[in-house]
């Protein structure tokens, strides 16, 4: 709860200050400005505080791919033509309101099961997804208007560490690492972390440094943690030659891996 409403303070001292030429600037999400990064957001608080969806519809849905990504879109569409003032208004009465709530639920309230965007889980659960989903929409949004913020503290630690998930299936499945191997991905800042993942019968994972230094990398990909976020969230697509990334040893492998890194959650 701290990390979540502690990203939405940060976010609020950047839209405060925004004029209406910014909330409309275009994002790296397709067809997003600012102004529908910031609906996202509180149209989903409005639904986890249990208020109706908007009857619009909207029309134009060719770039949405799931259910979710339909309701997201009735939502912006329905605002599309207010201001960023009247949008930052709304935002604001629904933080006012999950504040509330979130200070004066019981345990209940927080262990009650509910489907979440991985499955099956409870509010709890679901609550560790919005901590990422919002510091991700918060960067979003810093890296096209250029301003930078809040890169590193318990949200970035929170958010790398659940997309480190995925590294396993990008590493084994989608590089077809050799067996036997270990690819080494080492972030550099402003969140500071090491990964290693190693293949065996088959299947890659996690292993600890304890585990890696009894062998030496087949591969070594160094990168900051915005463009590690970037890349991984699909925002930005990886080319060869990126002067963000390093690469040592099997090079060929390691772009593979790069190529094979846009995975949300």
């Amino acid at each position: 709860i701290d990390q979540l409403q502690d990203v939405w303070a940060s976010l609020d001292s950047l839209l405060v200050t925004l004029d209406e030429t910014q909330w409309k600037t275009m994002t790296e999400c397709p067809n997003w400005t600012v102004q529908d990064t910031v609906v996202h957001l509180l149209s989903t608080e409005r639904g986890l505080h249990g208020e109706p969806p908007t009857t619009h519809r909207a029309t134009n849905l060719t770039h949405v791919k799931n259910p979710i990504g339909e309701f997201n879109e009735h939502e912006i569409d329905a605002r599309r033509s207010r201001t960023g003032a009247e949008v930052f208004a709304e935002w604001q009465d629904i933080q006012a309101k999950r504040r509330d709530t979130f200070a004066t639920a019981g345990d209940e309230y927080f262990a009650r099961e509910m489907m979440t965007p991985t499955g099956p889980g409870t509010f709890a659960d679901f609550l560790h997804i919005r901590v990422m989903d919002a510091w991700v929409h918060e960067q979003d949004i810093r890296r096209v208007l250029h301003q930078p913020g809040n890169e590193d503290g318990p949200a970035a630690q929170h958010s790398i560490g659940r997309f480190s998930r995925s590294l396993p299936m990008v590493v084994g499945k989608r590089a077809a690492a050799p067996d036997g191997s270990t690819v080494r991905i080492d972030i550099t800042g402003p969140v500071v972390r090491t990964f290693h993942i190693a293949t065996n019968a088959g299947k890659a994972a996690h292993v600890d440094s304890d585990v890696a230094a009894a062998s030496s990398p087949i591969c070594t990909i160094t990168l900051d943690s915005n463009t590690y976020v970037a890349l991984c969230c699909g925002r930005q697509f990886f080319a060869s030659g990126d002067p963000r990334i390093n690469f040592a040893g099997d090079v060929a492998l390691g772009e593979r891996v790069m190529a094979g890194f846009n995975v949300m959650i």
